[in-house]
């Protein structure tokens, strides 16, 4: 499975970004999904995830602001980020988990935040 993420970018306090993960290969639908991102000196983060059954958890930090959602049929997961912070502001990245030994990532995508 190859991961490949966009839609980052920079933008204001206040907008938003949606990012997308383009999967390829077979069994999409298999997968948990999840993006997770990863600000300059310090630890790559879980921000939200989403089963298969379409179950989703967000980090307290992004709740209410940030949305995830997948579309099986297009092998797509996306990231709908509102109401951005400076705060927001890392390398976002997509995870494909189908369990503990198959677990895939893309290479990132950067989302800067300007105050």
């Amino acid at each position: 499975v190859q991961l490949v993420e966009s839609g980052g970018g920079w933008v204001q306090a206040g907008g938003y970004l949606r990012l997308s993960c383009e999967a390829s290969g077979s069994g999409f639908r298999l997968a948990t999904m999840g993006w997770y991102r990863q600000a300059p000196g310090k630890d790559r983060e879980v921000v939200a995830t989403i089963t298969t059954g379409g179950g989703t958890n967000y980090a307290d930090s992004v709740k209410g602001r940030f949305t995830i959602s997948r579309e099986n049929a297009e092998n797509t997961a996306y990231l709908q980020m509102n109401s951005l912070k400076p705060e927001d502001t890392a390398v976002y990245y997509c995870n494909a988990r189908f369990n503990s030994i198959l677990n895939f990532w893309g290479q990132g995508t950067q989302v800067t935040v300007s105050s």
